[in-house]
């Protein structure tokens, strides 16, 4: 009787106590839920984050591929153009087709291999874009075509749910002319030049082309969701192209 008595005394105690236990664990897992809730959200805008970066690298990749300017996508091989406001040092030396340090057997000249085009300019800045039959980025065949916004493929159709993916995030493209100027000369062995530096004479052409890809969020409920503007550059040089030049045995 005695041994039923205290097991009787004691069951309600390990009850009581299983039930603290499950109280704290429960509690603890409560104040853990909003912690939880908080990371998924960072996860998700870290997604998106890294979703735009990769878009917008690729697509400075795809726009370094095309030629430097209008003006010398007609050939079979690239021509330099001449600046308004480029380095005098980049200029063509009289006479040559050329510039400074060029060797006659370079394909790196002034003019087409016919000899015909000897005075194809850069397109001065107001021109920079679409040019003359060009109305959508697909006809684009220079890198200042892509100029312009484009956005991230909507996958969010619905009107009543907020999807983190839909239309929030905003790819603008610029090009411009940024200065090819160096704090010594172009005749030296070893030279110095500060990138992305503009232009002191905005309204002129340089041998540089800048190109600046600026991610930011358009979506109103998710105005944060990049958390900050993003921006990539590149710049993209008036040098020509060239023919590799085959060894007969």
């Amino acid at each position: 009787m005695v041994t039923l008595y205290t097991q009787r005394i004691l069951r309600p105690a390990v009850a009581m106590i299983e039930l603290i236990f499950a109280l704290v664990i429960m509690a603890i897992v409560m104040m853990s839920a909003p912690m939880l809730i908080s990371t998924a959200s960072k996860s998700s805008t870290t997604a998106m984050q890294q979703e735009g970066i990769n878009e917008a690298s690729s697509r400075i990749n795809m726009i370094m591929g095309y030629a430097w300017d209008e003006n010398n996508t007609n050939s079979t091989y690239t021509p330099i153009l001449h600046t308004t406001g480029g380095h005098a040092d980049l200029a063509m030396v009289a006479l040559t087709s050329r510039r400074k340090g060029t060797p006659e057997q370079s394909q790196r000249t002034f003019i087409f291999a016919d000899a015909n085009s000897s005075n194809l300019f850069a397109s001065e800045p107001i021109n920079l874009g679409f040019d003359t039959g060009e109305t959508v980025e697909s006809d684009g065949d220079d890198i200042d075509d892509f100029i312009g916004d484009i956005n991230l493929t909507q996958i969010g159709a619905s009107t009543t749910t907020d999807y983190i993916e839909k239309s929030t995030i905003n790819i603008n493209t610029a090009v411009r002319y940024i200065s090819d100027a160096t704090t010594n000369d172009y005749g030296r062995r070893i030279i110095t030049h500060t990138a992305f530096t503009p232009m002191v004479v905005a309204t002129d052409s340089s041998n540089i082309k800048e190109i600046v890809v600026t991610l930011t969020s358009t979506d109103v409920p998710n105005a944060a969701v990049l958390e900050k503007t993003i921006v990539l550059r590149a710049f993209s040089c008036n040098i020509g192209t060239y023919n590799l030049e085959e060894r007969n045995f």
